[in-house]
């Protein structure tokens, strides 16, 4: 039984030093000049708002007075 255990060991070792050399490269490629990425939107298109920006900083500051204890006792 003793005779087992480096050999254990020596295999999860083996084991845990092969497994990182299956990883991948993370790198992102960049073209001079030119944007890879998701567009931005605005908060207020799309979604509930469906670009209405009025409605959109409305429904912000009445989450932001309902965020504020003082008012919300009254």
């Amino acid at each position: 039984m003793k005779t087992r255990i480096p050999y254990v060991i020596a295999a999860t070792l083996a084991a845990a030093l092969l497994a990182g050399c299956g990883e991948q490269p993370q790198v992102a490629s960049y073209k001079d000049g030119k944007y890879s990425g998701k567009p931005d939107t605005r908060p207020w298109e799309g979604g509930t708002f469906k670009g209405d920006k009025g409605a959109w900083e409305q429904a912000l500051r009445t989450r932001i007075r309902s965020q504020n204890e003082y008012k919300r006792v009254e």
